[in-house]
């Protein structure tokens, strides 16, 4: 299996050394090509998102390094807003209680694919979205939905996505992969 990633990830990185051809928002003139193409690459975001299931979220702690862990996030909203759920009591709380900027990073190694959206985050404690956002077999992980389960939201300020199965790739010389700019970073 680990000789299987090996092999991938060089092939990965060959393939973007060789420069396969950048397609990249901003790079049209008009205004319906550059619409044409935030839409592609919503689109496909979207598809890795839904296909990798799962993702990192990165915050950061209060020495200042970056923190990563596994989460199970609900697929975005149609403006890429995501939800997660959390214990309360997990260390991600005061993380984004004290900076609520944070990295979400879907892989997908069926397109050779991924998707990094920074954002800021949200909790969320109310019973109507509680509602809203719960999956079935979550009993076990949160057996109070009161005070065991708390709802986290990412509202994203940009979006990166590489997919080597639709020929979406970051620029042949830098690597910079195409981004979808949400709003202004804080």
């Amino acid at each position: 299996m680990r000789l299987g990633i090996r092999v991938w990830m060089a092939t990965l990185a060959l393939l973007l050394c060789i420069g396969l051809p950048s397609r990249r928002v901003g790079t049209t003139d008009s205004s319906t090509g550059q619409d044409a193409r935030r839409k592609e690459l919503l689109d496909t975001a979207r598809q890795i998102m839904e296909s990798a299931h799962y993702c990192a979220l990165i915050t950061v702690d209060q020495s200042g390094w970056p923190q990563a862990r596994t989460i199970d996030p609900f697929l975005p909203e149609s403006n890429m807003v995501v939800w997660f759920a959390t214990n309360p009591k997990t260390r991600k709380v005061p993380q984004i209680q004290a900076d609520s900027r944070v990295t979400l990073y879907y892989f997908d190694l069926g397109s050779l694919g991924y998707v990094t959206l920074l954002g800021t985050a949200r909790l969320v404690d109310e019973k109507k979205e509680k509602e809203r956002w719960w999956k079935k077999g979550w009993e076990a992980f949160y057996p109070d939905r009161d005070s065991s389960y708390l709802l986290v939201t990412v509202t994203p300020v940009r979006l990166e996505v590489v997919s080597t199965k639709r020929g979406i790739s970051g620029d042949p010389i830098t690597w910079e992969p195409p981004a979808v700019e949400f709003g202004i970073r804080k």
